[in-house]
């Protein structure tokens, strides 16, 4: 089943090293970053807001637990907010994903 997995990023070059990270373990298909977003958010207590860079990974379920590991391991923030939620796409967008995760290329 497609997933798609976001998480935001201080700054373009963590999104991009990411990106790379995740596509070089082939578990993901595609990485898009999405800059120049401003998160509002609560964090110990305070209110805060922060221009960032959103981060979209193309995945799988069977990839999930490694990707967020992956982030987790990598990501500079304390806490990086990672989510997902699984993708209804068609046969042929199924198929490329598997295809770019499964097959090594």
């Amino acid at each position: 089943m497609p997933l798609s997995v976001s998480v935001t990023c201080p700054d373009m070059d963590t999104a991009r090293m990411l990106a790379r990270a995740a596509l070089e373990a082939r578990l993901v298909a595609c990485a898009n970053i999405l800059p120049g977003v401003e998160s509002h958010f609560w964090w110990e207590g305070n209110l805060n807001h922060e221009k960032e860079a959103l981060l979209i990974l193309k995945s799988t379920e069977e990839c999930r637990a490694q990707l967020v590991s992956l982030i987790q391991t990598r990501h500079p923030y304390e806490l990086p907010a990672i989510t997902w939620f699984s993708d209804d796409a068609p046969d042929q967008v199924k198929e490329w994903i598997a295809q770019e995760i499964g097959s090594g290329g």
